[in-house]
């Protein structure tokens, strides 16, 4: 992949904060268009690597390139190519939702309709509310809203739907694909793993400034070649074999019930339980690796 096709390049990028290595030689390569899911525990430096790809924080070394500028060294037009929906936002409270984003449409040189953003968040039946009276999903879809607003190449969200419920979750879902669709590159930091696995092409685990692994959702850590779990219903109970041909088993099953199997399912181990395994071997290494 050349440079020209990556939205964000970095290479052995590292912060500290004291005696403190937030970011500890972190490379990365987000290509244009792509969504990418940063992943890691409280502390694992996620916050201060995506700040500094925002151009808010300074590295201490390492080379970055964010649509072909560095981010240190931030321009307002390379800003006006970018979009930053915050984790938590506040004020405006007074304000309407159609008074806010036209507020901020003054802000940029190639603004979209702040109609058409308003459909295109939901928020066409909010538009005369203001803003404190939004619920939470609303809340955020106008935070989008305003995010999308100058026509971003690239949007970074900060744990979007903390606080929403499975509802208005999935609806904010449909909202971030259509934006990836449309050519969006969005980087994307999240504790939901299933959030991950549903918006994601690619997540990056790191823990303690480091990236431990890369990869699509469904080959991170080896997902896709692991043990799985076959299981079915017999007897009344629930049984279950875990193998590495798990073809071979349900045709051993098909066989001996001559047809369908009661209650079959195949799995394998979820993103959760890769990404817990990843974290956790490294906090094992890490401990062996202290004098």
């Amino acid at each position: 992949m050349t440079t020209t096709e990556l939205a964000i390049e970095v290479q052995d990028l590292h912060k500290r904060y004291g005696d403190t290595h937030a970011v500890d030689g972190v490379d990365l390569a987000v290509a244009r268009g792509e969504v990418f899911a940063l992943l890691g525990p409280n502390g694992a430096g996620k916050t201060t690597t995506v700040e500094i790809l925002e151009g808010f924080r300074h590295r201490d070394a390492g080379e970055i390139s964010v649509l072909g500028t560095d981010p240190g060294k931030p321009t307002g037009q390379w800003r006006s190519r970018i979009g930053i929906v915050l984790q938590t936002t506040g004020g405006h409270d007074e304000l309407t939702v159609e008074e806010l984003v036209r507020h901020f449409a003054g802000y940029y040189p190639d603004v979209r309709d702040p109609d058409e953003v308003i459909r295109a968040v939901g928020l066409d039946e909010k538009r005369r509310t203001r803003s404190r009276h939004l619920s939470g999903g609303q809340r955020r879809r106008l935070d989008v809203a305003l995010g999308i607003l100058g026509r971003p190449e690239l949007l970074f969200l900060d744990e979007p739907t903390t606080g929403f419920d499975p509802e208005a979750r999935h609806e904010f879902w449909e909202l971030i694909d259509g934006l990836a669709h449309g050519g969006t590159t969005i980087i994307l930091t999240t504790h939901y793993l299933d959030e991950a696995e549903h918006l994601a092409d690619r997540v990056g685990v790191i823990a303690a400034g480091r990236i431990l692994a890369v990869d699509t959702p469904e080959r991170l850590g080896g997902r896709a070649e692991s043990e799985a779990t076959v299981s079915w219903q017999e007897d009344g109970e629930r049984r279950h074999v875990v193998t590495g041909e798990p073809t071979a088993a349900v045709q051993q099953l098909a066989a001996r019930f001559r047809g369908e199997i009661p209650g079959l399912a195949i799995t394998r181990p979820s993103l959760e339980e890769i990404y817990l395994r990843l974290i956790g071997e490294y906090e094992a290494a890490d401990r062996t690796e202290q004098p």
